[in-house]
């Protein structure tokens, strides 16, 4: 039994690893702010390690991991609370401080933090150009309704000002 939990627990750390950058670029995107975007790091680690024993891989590790960042961080923006009081985890990726050096990224950043919450996702997962049959296996909806969602997004997009 231990060997069982010993093994899972490395096989969770090296999801971690690999999947970092996608959860926190998920984060980053629904977060105002870097203690925000931390604080959903780490509920999102909690969401994985809580589901990680059911995970049947039906879809792909990384779809599977958006739907739990996107999930997470879609609900935690509808309550705009933050759960956890944990020490924080230390990132390897600081899109904030790169968005400091790059007014383009800061402007793209306010403009989808405007957007509703299934928007951003949808964006989010355009821009890490992901197919249109994963972002529709993400999220939830057909092919062709990821198509014609992304028209609107990108519409509503030029026209927010900053």
């Amino acid at each position: 039994m231990r060997n069982h939990k010993e093994q899972q627990e490395r096989d969770f750390e090296r999801l971690v690893e690999r999947q970092r950058q996608t959860i926190y670029s998920v984060c980053y995107l629904f977060a105002n702010e870097r203690q925000e975007a931390d604080d959903l790091f780490q509920e999102v680690l909690i969401r994985l390690w809580k589901g990680f024993d059911s995970f049947e891989g039906r879809s792909s590790e990384k779809t599977w991991v958006y739907r739990v960042a996107l999930n997470t961080c879609v609900t935690a923006d509808q309550k705009q609370r933050r759960r956890l009081d944990t020490s924080p985890l230390e990132m390897d990726v600081d899109l904030f401080a790169e968005e400091e050096h790059n007014p383009s990224a800061s402007r793209l950043h306010r403009r989808i933090s405007k957007l509703h919450p299934f928007d951003r996702a949808l964006i989010l997962l355009w821009l890490e150009d992901l197919p249109y049959d994963e972002i529709a296996a993400i999220l939830g909806i057909s092919i062709d309704n990821v198509s014609v969602r992304l028209v609107r997004v990108r519409d509503k997009l030029k026209k927010i000002t900053d």
